[in-house]
């Protein structure tokens, strides 16, 4: 399995979903839980939320002596004769930079426990009805620069205190909203990243409930032009017992090897066929349409 993959545990837990169900008449109950990971808003103890927050505390560990052994690796190499570079045609390598770009974008193995939406051929009106969603998310990206008035709007940094590449800044509100209805103007989360004690945002988040189809999602944004991405074949460990394989790699959770739900049942396991919703990210501020929808960018962004 790809370090990718074992990757893909923390930042893919980082992104938001949504209730299965209409928004409740008392918005003075606490949403600090995740919807849709947990079936009731209210159960802080459940053990998908327990399995989100021991994996992203499993990840920020290893990625923490992962640094520990690159800097002494680095201090070797630092010592090591210089090898040459290697030698490039002029214009080679921008231009394989793009295709390759352009390739990934609709064909990134997001791997045993993400699936995509199927690319469709283009249909007339497609492309303006993504660009009015696109306009709306950069309205929405310029009120929000400033991550203090996405605070001040209702959206919840999730997990802030684990070191991130992208922090989801959440409304949860938003989410159950979505989960009915499509409004671009009320992205479920805001992705940014961190510099010192600041934030940059840099891209917007939309979700639709898992139990959407994909003419559900072709509605809300074409799929000729955007692919959505849900996180699906997870396996519970029994008890939060947590074991790995002989090679390492963990059995259970998001970038564990079990990937079936009778290979869970046999290791005692608890399977969930889907965990979140369906999500798709925007990124506002790029002007090409391959970097705007980048499926490439989404998939890595839970991934490494």
């Amino acid at each position: 399995m790809s370090k990718q993959h074992s990757g893909l545990v923390f930042l893919l837990l980082c992104s938001m979903a949504w209730a299965q169900q209409p928004v409740p008449a008392d918005k003075s109950k606490d949403m600090s839980d995740m919807p849709g990971v947990s079936q009731n808003a209210q159960d802080k103890e459940s053990p998908e939320k327990a399995a989100v927050e021991e994996e992203a505390t499993e990840k920020a560990a290893t990625e923490k002596n992962a640094n520990q052994k690159d800097a002494q690796g680095k201090d070797e190499a630092e010592k090591a004769p210089a090898v040459p570079a290697a030698r490039e045609t002029p214009g080679t390598a921008e231009g394989s930079a793009s295709a390759m770009r352009s390739m990934e974008d609709h064909h990134v193995d997001m791997g045993p426990h993400m699936k995509m939406t199927s690319l469709r051929e283009s249909k007339a009106g497609d492309q303006e009805k993504a660009d009015r969603v696109l306009e709306v998310a950069r309205s929405v990206a310029a009120k929000y620069e400033d991550y203090k008035n996405a605070l001040a709007d209702g959206y919840k940094i999730f997990l802030p205190n684990l070191p991130q590449k992208q922090y989801h800044f959440t409304n949860y509100w938003y989410g159950y909203e979505a989960g009915v209805r499509f409004n671009p103007e009320h992205p479920t989360s805001l992705l940014y990243e961190k510099h010192g004690e600041a934030y940059k945002l840099v891209g917007v988040m939309y979700t639709a409930s898992k139990s959407a189809s994909e003419e559900d999602l072709n509605t809300r944004i074409p799929l000729s032009i955007a692919q959505w991405h849900a996180h699906v074949n997870l396996c519970l460990a029994p008890q939060g017992n947590r074991p790995r394989t002989p090679t390492g790699h963990p059995q259970f959770g998001l970038g564990g090897s079990i990937v079936t739900r009778d290979a869970c049942d046999a290791a005692g396991g608890r399977f969930l066929p889907q965990i979140f919703g369906w999500m798709v990210h925007v990124y506002p501020a790029e002007q090409k349409p391959e970097d705007i929808w980048s499926v490439e960018r989404q998939a890595h962004s839970h991934m490494d």
